[in-house]
């Protein structure tokens, strides 16, 4: 797959291609320069990526070769069985979990899944699950907790599937089902917003204990473009919206929505895919090792004050 950059991104593909014909062409006296160049170039992406817009970020966050929950898994687990069905209605691909493995760490990985190609993506519904695959997702957190196993959650999808068949089968009760019985789930979770996190479609798999989001995630109760067409009736606006709506990994963290901002190496995960899986899986490791030694009572009252403390009120009281 050839390299799909975003406009802002241009200067520092450009300045790599430039290295990468110095590199092949083999001259002792183009060394220098490629040092050099590959100074320039880290200093050339510390500097577009750290004063992105956004808008910018959610193009990021959107990027078509950015990893999924699929790549992570291949990437961090060393094992990983997958597991399927919700055992009422059926199998929502646009959601896949299971016993997984990393290193000695036995636990169960549940996430969005988006696809990669065309022919993917629409078997995926786009990452946007239905009821069963909400179902499905509660399904398997209750057999984490019975096998006493640390849940990782990986968020990445515009929100939840609007069709007439998902509201027909109870989308909105699915999702508040998912909300309730996560907060008594009595085994740790650490939740991971790895793109995308769009809404109710998001926020039925990102009850934690522990709640990381990547640099150039975006976490949002509606997308940018739903936003502007409610506020302004044009989609054109969008970028107005994603700089009023507080959704880059620095906002959530700041209104506490969120625990840690995992720095994305080299400026975009999809630039270093390895070397960010890297990142994630040492700082999943360590906030599941600080864990799974709380008392069950301690782990879920934790977690209850976590989120009922989220948020404040401006202004003369109610």
């Amino acid at each position: 797959m050839g390299v799909r950059m975003l406009e802002f991104e241009s200067p520092v593909y450009e300045l790599e291609g430039r290295i990468e014909k110095l590199k092949r062409g083999g001259c002792s006296e183009s060394s220098s320069e490629v040092a050099r160049l590959e100074e320039r170039l880290q200093d050339l992406e510390r500097r577009i990526y750290r004063d992105l817009s956004p808008w910018d970020r959610v193009l990021l966050a959107r990027h078509p070769q950015r990893p999924t929950t699929r790549d992570y898994i291949s990437m961090i687990c060393d094992d990983f069985l997958e597991l399927h069905g919700d055992r009422c209605f059926g199998d929502d691909t646009a959601i896949i979990g299971g016993i997984a493995r990393i290193e000695e760490k036995r636990l169960m990985v549940v996430g969005h899944e988006k696809g990669r190609n065309t022919k993917e993506k629409i078997r995926r519904n786009f990452g946007m699950a239905r009821p069963e695959g909400f179902r499905k997702t509660l399904r398997l957190m209750r057999m984490a907790e019975k096998y006493s196993l640390p849940i990782v959650s990986f968020i990445d999808t515009p929100g939840a599937y609007p069709g007439v068949g998902a509201e027909e089968r109870g989308q909105s009760r699915a999702i508040a089902e998912n909300l309730k019985e996560i907060f008594d789930i009595a085994t740790p979770v650490v939740v991971v917003i790895i793109g995308e996190g769009g809404s109710g479609g998001a926020l039925a798999l990102a009850v934690g204990d522990r709640v990381l989001m990547l640099e150039n995630a975006v976490y949002s109760v509606i997308s940018p473009e739903g936003c502007a067409a409610i506020l302004w009736k044009s989609k054109e606006r969008a970028p107005d919206a994603a700089a009023s709506l507080r959704l880059t990994a620095r906002d959530c963290l700041e209104c506490g929505v969120v625990d840690t901002v995992i720095e994305e190496l080299h400026g975009a995960s999809h630039r270093d895919p390895e070397g960010n899986a890297a990142v994630v899986k040492r700082e999943l490791l360590a906030f599941i090792k600080e864990l799974e030694d709380l008392p069950a009572d301690v782990l879920l009252g934790a977690r209850r004050e976590k989120y009922f403390s989220i948020g404040y009120f401006e202004g003369k009281g109610i």
